[in-house]
C-alpha cells in the first residue's frame, strides 16, 4: 500500500509483529505485548526512509533494510556526511557498530573495530558479536557529492549504494 500523496510504500511484513511475546526474533529483538499480533494493529517497524532538507529543500535521501540495524545505519550515514564531512560513498561504505540494549551484545560489522580495540572492549566486559555482514544502505545527495563540495560538471544527483555481501 502507498501512503496517499507521498509515493512511500508502507511495510506489509508480518515479521515486524511479535510472534511470541518475550522471545527474541531473528534480529535478537525481544518485544512485548504492545507489538503482539492482533486484528487492526500496525506492527512496530524501524523502516526509516529519510529525507533531510537543507534551506527548506530536499538535500539527502537515504534508507536501508536490515531489521534492528536500520536506524543505526541511517543515522550513522547521515552523521558521517553532515558532522564528519565524508563524501557520500565514504559514508555509505563506513563500517558500523550497533547496540540495541537487548540482547546485551554489540553487533559489529567487519572492519568496524581494530583487533586491539576488540580485545580492550572484551577485557572491559563488553559482549561483541562475531563480525556481521555489512548493512545495505542506499543514499542520494542533491547538489554535490559531499556537504562542503562543489557540483561536478552538470551533475545534480549523487547516488551511492552498498549491497550486502
Amino acid at each position: 500500500m502507498t501512503a496517499p500523496g507521498t509515493g512511500v510504500l508502507l511495510n506489509d511484513e508480518m515479521d515486524d509483529f511479535t510472534s511470541k511475546v518475550g522471545v527474541a526474533n531473528m534480529y535478537g529483538l525481544v518485544q512485548g505485548v504492545a507489538n503482539k499480533i492482533e486484528p487492526g494493529k500496525r506492527p512496530l517497524s524501524s523502516m526509516t526512509p529519510t529525507i533531510v532538507s537543507r534551506d527548506g529543500k530536499p538535500w539527502m535521501i537515504l534508507g536501508t533494510p536490515g531489521g534492528s540495524r536500520i536506524i543505526t545505519a541511517v543515522l550513522l550515514t547521515m552523521l558521517n556526511v553532515i558532522d564528519y564531512g565524508m563524501e557520500l560513498q565514504e559514508a555509505v561504505d563506513a563500517p558500523r557498530i550497533h547496540q540495541q540494549w537487548q540482547p546485551e551484545t554489540t553487533f559489529v560489522e567487519t572492519r568496524a573495530l581494530s583487533p586491539d580495540t576488540r580485545r580492550i572492549l572484551l577485557a572491559m566486559g563488553h559482549k561483541l558479536s562475531v563480525p556481521q555482514p555489512e548493512n545495505h544502505i542506499a543514499a542520494i545527495l542533491i547538489g554535490a557529492p559531499a556537504l562542503s563540495a562543489k557540483p561536478v560538471g552538470r551533475n545534480k544527483f549523487y547516488g551511492r549504494d552498498r549491497s550486502k555481501t
